[in-house]
């Protein structure tokens, strides 16, 4: 039996040595570094936002994307009203219907002749790397992957032989062009996350931001571009691009199908286009910070100083009377369920809402919030869980701020005392504290905090987490008006077998990579 486990052992190591060896990282990361263009004043966004900007000299303006459409609908515009430039970051793009029509705007706009760089994240764009190759092929347009995985097919085997790099993923979502407006939030690209109606899929918000935050948002994006971890996309997956182009067949495809028409009527119907046509853009404003991590935390190597985590936890710790924290992936660890219910103690009011377990898509990360549940409750921390709303009303006010109708929660917004709101692709849990990348706008601006903690203030949406008289957790159920509907006893509207599973996957110790 010992030689048998020294063989295997042995065999292993083997495997793993010969795997790194049959697929190592290219030699060189990118031919050149390359920098953001200056603002284009004389493209139309950049005509329609300098007069509003002359008014508010220093401030920033804002436009919060709520609607899954509207948001879908503003990066389409801005890409087609692109002069000169266009940076993206982005975890996920799919090749599914919203995925390839954005992808089209891309490459439509480098074939006018804007320059087009678009940096991805491996884990994020599966059966993507045809597409990828044919627009990093057009002569304006680079893609950098960030971490890539070396062994193509099947990617997740890299896992095997490269965990440590691997585990670490590039979580930024910014599209700015032109350099005169960003787009920042907790958005990646594909259907679930600008869907509506019914069916599965989130809600979300992000914003556009005009002003100095933009510059800021473009000289992180250079410091991912340039990074140790992004590799032109070329060096990855090959210079082969199919004879025949792909992008644009798919997209006509994409377009012409019933999903496709909707969100092409959502483009035609919003009034942003027309806006920057009349140079009426209207925006609210405040200063504003960005918050980025350093793209060396993508190598493992960043120090405190360096990502945002401890920022985040000193604008949560300066609250005086509200902190109000949505957040899809919710594990707040010991440090946090002590930051959170000292500050409820001390009378601040702390409210969080994240997933219900009906309505999660990553059952460990619930069963890892699940320990410090009760703590929360018993200190004081309003909790609430979104409840899975298939079959409800798309009006309903929570899901009109934050996607429409939805399934399931991916927002990451924070707002402090009601005057200042985070915004951005951070979740409360140790994966964005210490693994992946992060970023986000923390904005001074009460307009737009107070709209978002209003929101949270109709319960309807979600389940109140309390002590029922016997001392044990309840979910309480209201409806729009604030009445009690239902009370519950066990994670509502889930199965033995579901609870069982979050109850196992809680024994192990993974929490540090959830």
């Amino acid at each position: 039996m010992k030689k048998m486990l020294l063989f295997i052992c042995l065999a292993l190591v083997i495997a793993y040595v010969g795997l790194k060896l049959l697929f190592p990282l290219p030699d060189e990361n990118f031919a050149s570094r390359t920098t953001h263009q200056g603002p284009d004043w004389e493209g139309p966004l950049g005509r329609a936002v300098a007069p509003a900007l002359a008014l508010h000299d220093g401030l920033n303006g804002f436009r919060p994307l709520a609607d899954g459409r509207a948001a879908f609908a503003a990066r389409a515009i801005l890409i087609r009203e692109a002069n000169t430039s266009i940076d993206a970051q982005y975890y996920i793009w799919q090749d599914d219907t919203t995925g390839l029509m954005l992808l089209e705007e891309l490459r439509a706009a480098a074939e006018r002749g804007v320059r087009v760089r678009l940096l991805l994240d491996d884990n994020g764009i599966p059966g993507l790397d045809g597409l990828v190759a044919e627009l990093n092929a057009l002569p304006t347009a680079q893609v950098r992957i960030f971490n890539p995985f070396t062994l193509r097919r099947p990617k997740l085997l890299s896992y095997l032989f490269d965990f440590r790099r691997l585990n670490r993923r590039m979580h930024n979502k910014s599209l700015t062009v032109d350099g005169i407006a960003t787009v920042v939030g907790g958005r990646n690209i594909g259907d679930i996350y600008f869907a509506y109606g019914e069916g599965t899929h989130y809600f979300d918000v992000d914003t556009i931001a005009v002003g100095p935050i933009v510059e800021d948002v473009s000289d992180a994006f250079d410091a991912y571009w340039n990074s140790g971890s992004a590799y032109a996309a070329e060096r990855v997956i090959g210079e082969d691009v199919p004879d025949d182009p792909q992008i644009a067949s798919l997209a006509a495809t994409a377009r012409d199908s019933e999903t496709g028409r909707d969100y092409q009527k959502a483009v035609h119907d919003t009034d942003l286009a027309q806006r920057i046509a009349a140079r009426d853009l209207p925006f609210e404003w405040g200063a504003a910070t960005l918050f980025v991590d350093d793209p060396i935390k993508g190598l493992g190597l960043a120090t405190d100083e360096q990502i945002i985590v401890d920022k985040l936890i000193a604008a949560a710790e300066e609250s005086e009377r509200s902190l109000d924290l949505v957040s899809a992936y919710f594990i707040p660890g010991e440090n946090g369920t002590e930051v959170l219910t000292r500050l409820a103690i001390s009378g601040v009011a702390v409210r969080v809402l994240t997933n219900a377990l009906d309505a999660t898509d990553v059952l460990p990360v619930h069963s890892a919030y699940a320990r410090y549940r009760g703590r929360l409750v018993d200190g004081g921390v309003d909790v609430y869980e979104l409840r899975a709303m298939r079959e409800d009303r798309p009006e309903r006010s929570l899901p009109e701020y934050l996607a429409g109708s939805a399934s399931g929660l991916h927002a990451k917004v924070f707002s402090f005392d009601r005057k200042r709101i985070f915004i951005g692709s951070y979740n409360l849990d140790p994966r964005s504290a210490r693994l992946n990348t992060e970023m986000g706008l923390m904005i001074d601006c009460p307009g737009i905090a107070n709209t978002f903690s209003d929101t949270l203030d109709n319960s309807g949406f979600a389940y109140r987490v309390d002590r029922d008289d016997n001392g044990r957790l309840e979910w309480i159920e209201r409806n729009a008006n604030g009445a009690v509907v239902a009370r519950y006893s066990k994670d509502p509207h889930v199965g033995i077998v579901k609870r069982a599973l979050v109850m196992i996957i809680g024994w192990l110790p993974i929490e540090w990579i959830l």
